[in-house]
């Protein structure tokens, strides 16, 4: 303890969020930022089937649910800070919140494995990291579920879903871009697939259907949950 209240002497950390300076007891986010934060699972569950209504009828999906509501600067300046200005600390960090938060509900009872949702790998080097590792980790750290990678592979590095028009181009824009790879690594588990952000839902139901050809049981968690696509596109 004292060698980090020297070190935030020395080299102050700031809050990702509002840019303030954090306290010896914070990590990358301020507790005023998190609070400000609308969550979609309020009481530690997503009692109100939010999320998962987007993937009735599409694939079977044990549970979903989201963090936060991307309905505001603050959500916006977070979820940036770690896709778009190598701050990938930031997700772990908000991963670990999150799962703090729904543990009681019991939505991690019975998940064997996390998957963070992949990048092209040439999309990967140009970021330098996957963001959805940093969440898979965060998650990890918090609930032992361990993670497991490369069940699937994303074999086309298509264009960003971020400013396409509507859910119908989005679909299109990431049909078969996943590939099963190695399904004995997933077969008979129930898996926990994790993004950054949850729009239409589009990106994520076509991995889960790559994934789904292991035999496996899917669930589905994000940090952010873009209710409308005007939503999302505003920056």
């Amino acid at each position: 303890m004292l060698l980090r209240d020297i070190l935030d002497f020395l080299l102050p950390r700031t809050c990702a969020g509002c840019g303030q300076r954090l306290t010896t007891a914070e990590d990358c986010v301020c507790l005023r930022c998190l609070r400000t934060l609308h969550r979609v699972a309020y009481t530690g569950g997503d009692h109100h089937g939010t999320i998962e209504r987007l993937f009735w009828g599409q694939i079977p999906v044990e549970h979903a649910t989201s963090m936060f509501y991307y309905d505001s600067e603050m959500a916006r300046s977070l979820i940036h800070s770690f896709k778009y200005h190598n701050r990938p600390e930031v997700a772990r960090m908000l991963a670990e919140v999150f799962a703090d938060e729904l543990e009681p509900s019991g939505f991690f009872s019975g998940i064997d494995l996390i998957f963070a949702l992949p990048l092209h790998p040439k999309k990967q080097r140009k970021r330098g990291y996957n963001q959805c590792d940093y969440i898979a980790e965060g998650l990890s750290r918090q609930t032992g579920i361990p993670v497991v990678k490369g069940v699937v592979e994303r074999v086309v590095n298509n264009p960003s879903q971020t400013h396409l028009a509507n859910a119908l181009q989005r679909r299109d824009n990431v049909k078969d871009i996943f590939q099963l790879a190695q399904p004995d690594l997933a077969a008979g588990k129930h898996v926990l697939l994790v993004d950054d952000t949850l729009t239409t839902g589009a990106t994520l139901l076509s991995c889960a259907k790559a994934l789904a050809q292991s035999g496996c049981t899917i669930s589905i968690l994000t940090l952010a949950y873009a209710n409308s696509l005007v939503d999302y596109q505003v920056v």
